[in-house]
């Protein structure tokens, strides 16, 4: 009686019942009408705690904090100002804009949520204002904003990783790719439709007179040489003959300081003053997804540990750097973010819940079974387990699908020479594809609060950037290199370079 605790779950999602109360209930009413013999509900209440209470989940709150501080404080406005200096000039400029910002945003929030509210309350107007119409504004926000939980830091990497063991930072690395992959696919498609739909065109756009502090300004001045003397030292580290094995690395970078510094002044030369303020501008909140990568890469700090680094970094940044903070606004973000935080973790310890259920009932064997009986290629099982993610995707945010899909589905892909890091990455592409889905895509809803555009007129205008997304999903799918690479070279897949790439992928039998 068990295996109908699926089936009940999506009819009381359909009948308007908060996801996280489905999760209880459905097996709740189920195992209540089978007497509880196993007593089965007591171990719910104790896994919704259990599921909740985990050091990696952590890091959740701590994003959502980052990213709520660097959106109060202005960050937003500087990304978008920044993105229109390189690709306001181009035919749908305001349009790769957006998919520009969306990317840029990725690396400070990791929510598509948060990208859709903050850039389309910017964007969506000011594209308007430009010629676009509102529907294909909304759509092409809702579209780009997919990206963020793909680029890290992403929640849902987080929470798959909690469910399934993998490694935070081999998914955060392993991400980079697929997501700089749809934002480009985008701006495709976008170039592709401006001809035919007559999009605006555009120049360059620069806001003239603009100031910058002198602290700000001496901030920006040395995180840009140290940045790309932190480029040319992991340039030259990937070519072995330029340094010796047995020269001191922090040696190496304080030579490559000089050559950054005059790289930077060359630039500096070739470009406007306005120009360059705007990028100065855009260094200091830029810095979030480096210290966050950088330090997880170099051994600093985990994963959770740069989610709080990451919120300190914020904190200075907002309070001292950009001075667009104040006591007022940290209450109202602590708030938000408390708020958000106990959704997402009451959410995920109902799923956590909803999974002990699952193993009970013998689904995942039974799932199995049934897979496997479909085809002996894990090629074609691999279409297919897309075509299921795609459907999930659009009835089921992607944190509770991954937590119920994730431990019935891994391990057969993981069994048949699929490795964990790529599934991952497959599935969790695909869930976050589902939160611009119609008929129930999540951040579409949002795009039509800030719009005032219908759904439904957002769900026809989306539909070929859906179709480039679908794309790039089949594409991640069947070249692993793409998503496998960064990590890789990283080591982060329990190997190195030194190890050859089809074997540091095959999973061990």
């Amino acid at each position: 009686m068990l295996l109908w605790f699926l089936p009940l779950f999506l009819l009381l999602i359909m009948v308007g019942l908060p996801v996280v109360f489905a999760l209880l209930a459905s097996p709740i009413v189920l195992v209540m009408l089978e007497g509880d013999q196993r007593n089965v509900v007591a171990g719910l209440y104790r896994n919704l705690y259990n599921g909740m209470d985990s050091f990696p989940l952590m890091a959740l709150p701590f994003f959502m904090l980052a990213g709520e501080i660097m959106n109060r404080g202005g960050i937003t406005l500087r990304l978008v100002e920044f993105s229109q200096a390189f690709m306001g000039h181009l035919r749908g400029g305001l349009a790769h804009v957006n998919i520009l910002a969306s990317i840029l945003f990725a690396g400070l929030s990791g929510s598509a949520v948060a990208d859709t509210s903050a850039l389309g309350s910017t964007l969506i107007p000011a594209m308007e204002k430009n010629g676009y119409t509102r529907k294909f504004a909304a759509a092409i926000t809702a579209a780009s904003s997919v990206i963020g939980p793909i680029i890290p830091p992403s929640g849902i990497m987080i929470i798959y990783a909690y469910v399934m063991g993998e490694s935070v930072a081999a998914l955060f690395l392993a991400g980079i790719v697929p997501g700089v992959l749809v934002g480009v696919g985008l701006m495709v498609m976008v170039r592709l439709m401006a001809d035919r739909y007559d999009l605006p065109k555009a120049e360059r756009i620069v806001r003239k007179d603009q100031t910058i502090t002198p602290l700000e300004s001496a901030v920006s001045f040395v995180l840009i040489r140290i940045n790309v003397a932190g480029l040319l030292y992991a340039v030259s580290g990937l070519v072995t003959w330029v340094i010796p094995q047995h020269v001191n690395g922090w040696l190496v970078f304080l030579v490559t300081l000089p050559v950054a510094h005059v790289i930077v002044q060359a630039i500096k030369a070739r470009v406007s003053n306005d120009f360059r303020l705007v990028c100065k501008k855009a260094v200091a909140p830029l810095q979030t997804p480096i210290i966050i990568l950088g330090g997880i890469l170099i051994g600093v700090f985990t994963p959770t540990e740069a989610s709080a680094v990451a919120v300190a970094y914020a904190l200075i940044v907002s309070f001292f750097v950009l001075r667009s903070m104040n006591g007022r606004d940290l209450i109202d973000v602590l708030t938000r973010s408390a708020v958000s935080t106990s959704a997402v973790l009451f959410l995920v310890g109902a799923a956590v819940s909803f999974k002990t259920v699952v193993s009970l009932s013998h689904a995942p064997e039974i799932l199995s079974d049934y897979i496997l009986s479909l085809s002996n290629n894990p090629l074609v099982l691999l279409f297919l387990i897309n075509l299921l993610l795609f459907i999930v995707g659009m009835f089921l945010d992607a944190g509770p699908a991954i937590i119920i899909l994730g431990p019935i589905l891994g391990p057969i892909f993981v069994d048949l020479g699929v490795h964990p890091v790529h599934f991952a990455i497959i599935m969790s592409v695909n869930l976050t594809v589902g939160l611009a889905t119609p008929p129930m895509g999540l951040v579409l809803f949002v795009a039509s609060t800030v719009s005032g555009e219908k759904v439904e007129t957002i769900s026809k205008a989306i539909l070929p950037f859906l179709a480039v997304e679908v794309f790039v999903i089949f594409l991640i799918t069947y070249v692993p290199a793409i998503s496998m690479t960064v990590p890789y070279l990283a080591g982060f897949l329990g190997c190195g370079p030194e190890v050859g790439f089809a074997a540091c992928i095959s999973p061990s039998p």
